[in-house]
């Protein structure tokens, strides 16, 4: 645990946030969400006290499947978590974590009801920030209730405790989690603490995994005038990403297949002539790890004529082009698959004997690469008819 001295305008952020959502907790506030259509059915077993009081501007929830476990960043009321208890179904697990004690006493409020009406209980909530996912704050407070910080060596005491918590006791752990889903949350953590929340976000998905974050992010870089203003703060604007840098953000943590899959096209408002509006963002984690030749080869299929992805590698439209073990299994899945023809050699590689191979550089995939040096084969037509079913031509 790293205590640091906040200067007045993060007090005054963090005090802005805290009070407003725990306003929101005890009766609506239009102003911190935007119009968002959820799948009706899924709405029913939710009590209204709870779809009154979220705040949301997306639905992260549709990307989630069937037996995942999910963790939601932020997750207030508990809104988006019922709705994936829903998805995930019984064999899945949900996982809600905030900050904000009025917050979580709504959502857990509401769990048995919930629970009754879907005849399971998959859901738990805890209280954690979210950019700290391993630090349990409901076990760290029943620790300072019996060590109360009075002292200079009280305070680094309890920091040694944290740190305990975090390393044998993480509330999160490495590795553990399917999906991670956030709904108009991230733009709340400080700048300072945002590339950390991130790494969190990295940390906590097992390889494969996924997150899909909706958010608001703004057109142009917001200044600092705006950025020390507590109520636009807490209102989802001061602390918004420019657009370009919150996808960016994904990349720089090693995420790969980032795609928007949702923009408004109409901004949710403009201050001061910055247009600030949602975007759902949906992105993968798996592609760490060494390049090794099996021989392999991808077709880009078109539309263009040629495109590049996050790694500096360009894929011709109808060229087979050499690509490693890792690549060739990252693009035979979502979100690429649809984009590719995938040609696997006749005779596989021995694991034994693959070499590293060099993916800083594009290479065509010689025929003979993939057919093999000494193949010579002829063989007869394929014996299918070329007329339809009655056998009219």
């Amino acid at each position: 645990m790293s205590i640091q001295a906040p200067n007045s305008v993060d007090e005054d952020k963090e005090a802005a946030v805290m009070d407003r959502y725990s306003r929101g907790a005890q009766a609506s506030e239009a102003a911190l969400c935007c119009p968002i259509s959820y799948d009706a059915e899924l709405l029913r077993v939710i009590p209204g006290e709870i779809i009154e009081r979220d705040y949301g501007c997306g639905d992260p929830s549709q990307f989630v499947h069937e037996g995942d476990v999910v963790l939601d960043l932020g997750s207030g009321g508990g809104k988006i978590c019922y709705i994936a208890s829903q998805l995930v179904g019984p064999a899945g697990r949900v996982v809600g974590v905030d900050l904000n004690a009025e917050m979580l006493a709504l959502a857990r409020e509401h769990q048995p009801e919930v629970a009754r009406k879907l005849g399971y209980d998959n859901v738990e909530f805890h209280r954690a920030r979210i950019q700290d996912l391993a630090l349990d704050l409901d076990k760290f407070d029943e620790h300072l209730r019996s060590h109360p910080v009075r002292s200079a060596s009280d305070m680094l005491e309890a920091e040694r405790h944290a740190d305990h918590l975090r390393r044998e006791h993480p509330l999160i752990k490495t590795e553990s989690i399917d999906i991670v889903l956030s709904n108009c949350v991230l733009n709340l953590v400080r700048p300072e603490d945002k590339e950390q929340l991130f790494r969190e976000i990295y940390r906590v998905l097992r390889v494969g995994g996924r997150a899909a974050i909706s958010d608001i992010v703004s057109d142009e870089p917001v200044p600092e005038r705006m950025h020390v203003d507590p109520e636009l703060w807490s209102g989802c604007i001061s602390g918004a990403y420019e657009e370009k840098a919150f996808l960016r953000a994904f990349l720089d943590t090693g995420f790969h297949g980032v795609e928007m899959v949702k923009r408004d096209e109409q901004s949710w408002q403009t201050v001061q002539g910055i247009e600030f509006r949602s975007v759902t963002v949906l992105a993968y984690k798996g592609k760490d790890g060494p390049c090794f030749e099996h021989n392999q080869a991808v077709v880009y299929r078109g539309p263009f004529s040629e495109i590049h992805d996050d790694d500096g590698h360009t894929y011709r439209r109808g060229e087979r082009i050499a690509v490693c073990e890792k690549t060739y299994r990252l693009l035979s899945q979502p979100p690429y698959q649809d984009f590719f023809y995938f040609i696997e050699p006749r005779t596989t590689v021995n694991p034994m004997n693959v070499q590293p191979l060099d993916c800083l550089r594009t290479v065509a995939r010689h025929l003979r690469e993939t057919k093999g040096l000494d193949y010579d084969a002829t063989t007869p037509p394929r014996r299918t008819s070329c007329c339809g079913p009655d056998e009219t031509c």
